[in-house]
């Protein structure tokens, strides 16, 4: 299969590395260019960081805030945090809202948390962690920039119906990769290809749009994301056994 990785660098290099040991053909074009804000970290005491995303941790490692307690979305944050020395790392299960459920477990009411997140985010798990009684600060960390145009060698992929998915792993890379193909005049082409998405809130935009081709994995998690890349039709037909067709999918729930 002829893979588009649209997710930015570094990630996106090392993700098309696994897509080809996988035997598929990855074409790295990322829509999103990450860069760190260069804003200064907010002056502490904090008792621990909240990470949501991987692409914070650049800004936080061999900082003296690396040593506080990181607490982490999921598995990809989790391993990025304890690559760069944080810690110690505690892990959710890849939701926002299961985050905020693991800093109430873990820390008292009260507690003061630093957030470092990118310029653009979500409302959770900030308003869950401030109505339960958290000092949170909020640091942006980072940026991530839209690409002004469609890759070229996206477009001429497209052009040739010579994509058969591309995977997808944030909400705003996902709305970014579809309002670039749309304004390169290739949505049609778009369309016809199998979006693999991380999760439902990333698929959210295709789902909004209409996209019918698009496959969530069955939880946050690279491996099962990446073992659901089996072709995928543009209007797939539901069946009982989909879950056991491609471990990377729930029945009923992610082929539409």
């Amino acid at each position: 299969m002829r893979v588009w990785v649209a997710r930015p660098l570094p990630a996106g290099a090392r993700t098309a590395g696994r897509v080809a040991a996988l035997g598929h053909r990855p074409l790295l074009a990322p829509v999103l260019d990450l860069a760190l804000s260069g804003a200064p970290a907010p002056e502490g005491p904090f008792d621990a960081l909240v990470l949501t995303s991987a692409s914070a941790v650049p800004a936080l490692a061999g900082s003296p805030l690396a040593a506080l307690p990181a607490y982490c979305v999921g598995a990809r944050t989790a391993s990025a945090a304890q690559a760069a020395g944080l810690g110690p790392v505690h892990e959710a299960g890849g939701d926002a809202l299961a985050l905020a459920e693991l800093i109430g477990r873990a820390l008292p009411r009260g507690a003061r948390l630093l957030h470092a997140a990118g310029r653009e985010r979500k409302d959770e798990p900030g308003d869950t962690l401030v109505a339960r009684g958290y000092r949170l600060t909020v640091w942006v960390a980072y940026a991530a920039r839209p690409l002004a145009v469609l890759p070229e060698p996206v477009a001429a992929a497209l052009d040739h119906d010579a994509l058969d998915a591309a995977l997808h792993y944030s909400r705003r890379s996902a709305a970014t990769a579809l309002g670039l193909a749309r304004a390169a005049g290739r949505e049609e082409a778009f369309r016809r290809v199998a979006h693999h998405c991380l999760s439902a809130d990333v698929a959210a935009p295709l789902v909004t749009a209409g996209i019918l081709s698009h496959v969530v994995a069955a939880r946050p998690d690279e491996d099962v994301l990446l073992a659901g890349l089996v072709p995928v039709g543009p209007h797939p037909v539901r069946q009982d056994n989909d879950a056991e067709a491609s471990p990377a999918l729930r029945p009923g729930l992610e082929r539409c």
